[in-house]
């Protein structure tokens, strides 16, 4: 029995020790399996627990036009949380009051706040996009109610356009990501762009940060500034004149670019309507609005909506394409003149249409210019005229300097979206299709293929590839990269260069582009108008593009200018609706350039001069004064000592205005400004006379009675005192769709 015993002692200790074994191997596997083969992952896992990974957003590069003014700039934002997991009861009403009155809670938030508060989730999101100003206000509370665990901050950068929509189709946007999206932004988005810094902070086990000893931070690195070669000034005037003829004429959009002849670089371009870059999905154009607002549908609406941001955001002057129509005879009539076909001498006479194979095509005047030398018929701008140069000048030369001038390749300025001309390769025209392209039709362009070919004609005949980033810089100022002019190839000669631009110098002066003067300085240009073909429908009427090409000064050009205005809702061409912005355009460039005016004597006789100063002058001696300086008078008051003048004393005045004299205590008078558009200019004149008014006249100052008023320097309604001066611009309302 004993034996037994034992054996059975014996067997139940080996079944322990076994069952012992079994424990201890499966502990060992365990740890094994937990410390080498999912070791790492479980680091990961702890560590993660361990350590709050905090990404620093970079900043932006900043954005500068050519004179170091921002256009676009990023600033440092906060977003505000909380973590409900640390806030305890006594904190949460506080925290609730404080965010509610900080932030302008509605009720409806404010209930969302207290029920979020209440949770057990660690983050919730109070408010993004704070700024630095209101963070610190709320830190110190923070700081104050010993809050630190229960309200956080994290750090991001907001994208600040500090004029809106000024350049905005050139400048883009970017998105909620902070990428680029569009223009600039979006082509150097990778330059723009910084590397992102990080800040590690070892947490406790309910993940709030320990000593700052155990942080470790990687500084974020700043993404490269850009300066363009866009100036703001010329930028400004650019869009306001394409704004007043895009409301005006109900347009389907304005465009225009305006470049350095002699480097390529781009001083001015836009596309309207456009937008606020601080707003980009905010419809600007009143016409989109009216027909987003009269859809018969919502489902309407939301299409037009969609279709009307894209619009917006698209740059016309890069992304599509155009006949140009008869701006092209600039590069007709270069061409004829370098391949000799052609002298200043050669006459054509135009009877008001020409036969081409079994088409009748038609001058924009029909009764014919009759016989006309070559500059006279780039002044009238006449059809048959140039179809007889296109015909002399044959297939082959004409598509050799089609080419030439660019117009068969992308210019590779620094945007994104540039389109490719559409145009027939030279084994597909025939003699129709040469007549036709010889005064600009046939074939599709972008304007800024069109600018860049002009520049090339104004400049000896030189094609540049045209650019509009100019230097790029680190954080530090230091220049990353600097564009140099890319002198594409030579396409004219010098004397050739300079005889268009005498060409199209008298254009200006007697032909189609009158509207395009500006006293003090030669200006050269082109009218064009196309017909949008397969737009209309049977019972519409055509649908134009007008346009007015445009260089300046004419004898030694600086700039040059394509003006576009797409589907005008008056059959009125390119001379009176585009050739008076260029002519806006052109006045602030010169003076932005330092370009000194260098007037006629016709000129000179009728330029304003400065108002004298004559207060505290007896009443005699002020009249004697002004009487030698060509100007009249008129006496307010009894007494015998000028007290007060208008205008002011050194303010410009025209030749002949009145300055009206204050010769005691008696208040000013003033006038309502009447409204001068369409009065011709001996009826403005008359007009401001009656008024107490001086009038300066501005644009196309003609005899002819086709010149009216279009705009004025002070609106009508206005309350200005007497003798105020206001500067009235005329245009000729000429419709010439050429």
């Amino acid at each position: 029995m004993a034996k037994n015993f034992r054996k059975s002692l014996v067997k139940r200790t080996v079944h322990i020790l076994l069952a012992i074994c079994l424990l201890l191997a499966g502990s060992v596997g365990r740890i094994f399996y937990i410390q080498i083969v999912k070791g790492e992952e479980y680091a990961a896992k702890a560590e993660s627990q361990q350590l709050s990974d905090t990404e620093v957003e970079a900043m932006r590069g900043t954005i500068y036009d050519n004179d170091g003014n921002v256009l676009a700039q990023s600033a440092t934002v906060w977003t505000v949380y909380i973590d409900p997991a640390n806030i305890e009861d006594d904190e949460r009403e506080l925290i609730v009051e404080y965010f509610t009155e900080q932030f302008e809670l509605d009720d409806e938030e404010q209930a969302e706040l207290i029920e979020k508060s209440q949770s057990d989730s660690r983050y919730y999101v109070v408010e993004t996009k704070v700024e630095n100003s209101k963070k610190e206000e709320i830190s110190a509370f923070v700081s104050e109610n010993k809050l630190t665990n229960c309200i956080g901050f994290t750090q991001s950068a907001e994208r600040y356009y500090p004029y809106g929509s000024l350049a905005s189709t050139v400048l883009g946007f970017v998105g909620s990501d902070n990428q680029g999206l569009a223009g600039i932004e979006s082509y150097y988005n990778e330059e723009l762009t910084g590397i992102n810094g990080r800040i590690i902070t070892a947490t406790d086990a309910k993940s709030n940060s320990i000593s700052a000893d155990y942080e470790t931070s990687v500084e974020a690195q700043d993404g490269y500034s850009l300066k363009l070669t866009i100036n703001s000034t010329i930028q400004y005037y650019l869009e306001k004149g394409l704004q007043e003829a895009l409301d005006e004429y109900q347009a389907k959009g304005c465009y225009g670019i305006v470049m350095n002849v002699n480097t390529g670089a781009v001083l001015a371009m836009a596309s309207l309507p456009d937008y606020d870059c601080n707003d980009p999905y905010t419809i600007t154009y009143s016409k989109y609005l009216d027909e987003i607002e009269n859809a018969e549908s919502d489902e309407e609406k939301v299409e037009l909506q969609s279709a009307y941001r894209q619009n917006q955001w698209r740059n016309f002057t890069v992304s599509d394409t155009y006949v140009p129509g008869s701006v092209c005879k600039t590069f007709i009539a270069s061409a004829a003149l370098e391949e000799d076909v052609v002298s200043l001498d050669t006459t054509y006479t135009c009877t008001g249409s020409i036969q081409v194979d079994t088409y009748t095509m038609n001058c924009h005047y029909h009764a014919g210019h009759g016989t006309q030398t070559l500059t006279q018929g780039l002044e009238n701008s006449c059809n048959p005229f140039f179809i007889t140069i296109g015909q002399k000048l044959g297939v082959h030369n004409y598509f050799k300097y089609f080419t030439s001038f660019g117009f068969t390749e992308k210019t590779g300025i620094d945007l994104p979206g540039e389109a490719s001309s559409q145009y027939y390769e030279e084994d597909e025209y025939g003699i129709v299709e040469l007549s036709s392209a010889s005064f600009g039709q046939t074939n599709s362009v972008t304007p800024i293929q069109l600018c860049t070919a002009l520049c090339a004609v104004a400049n000896g005949g030189t094609l540049y590839q045209p650019y509009l980033v100019s230097e790029i810089v680190d954080s530090d100022g230091n220049t990353v990269a600097k564009t140099e002019s890319t002198a594409v190839r030579n396409v004219i000669s010098e004397e050739t260069s300079e005889t268009v631009c005498s060409m199209l110098e008298s254009v200006v002066e007697n032909g189609t582009g009158k509207n395009a003067y500006v006293a003090g300085y030669s200006v050269g240009g082109k009218t064009g108008t196309s017909t949008k073909l397969g737009e209309t429908s049977e019972n519409e009427k055509d649908k134009y593009i007008v346009s007015f090409a445009c260089i300046a000064p004419s004898d030694d050009p600086e700039i040059a200018m394509i003006i576009i205005c797409d589907e005008p809702n008056q059959d009125l061409g390119g001379g009176a609706i585009c050739a008076p912005i260029a002519a806006s355009v052109v006045e602030a460039a010169m003076d932005e350039l330092g370009i000194e005016p260098s007037y006629t004597e016709d000129e000179l006789e009728t330029l304003s001069t400065q108002t004298p100063s004559l207060i505290g002058e007896s009443l005699s001696s002020a009249k004697e004064t002004l009487e030698n300086a060509g100007l009249t008078y008129k006496v307010m008051g009894s007494g015998d000592t000028v007290t007060r003048q208008s205008p002011s004393a050194l303010s410009s005045i025209p030749s002949g205005g009145v300055v009206v004299l204050y010769t005691d205590s008696t208040e000013k008078e003033t006038v309502e400004v009447p409204d001068f558009s369409g009065y011709t200019i001996t009826e403005v004149n008359k007009l401001a006379a009656s008024y107490n008014l001086n009038i300066e006249i501005a644009g196309n100052d003609t005899t002819s009675s086709l010149v009216i008023a279009y705009k004025q320097s002070e609106s009508a309604g206005n309350e200005v005192e007497v003798g105020s001066v206001i500067t009235v611009t005329f245009k000729s309302t000429e419709a010439v769709l050429d």
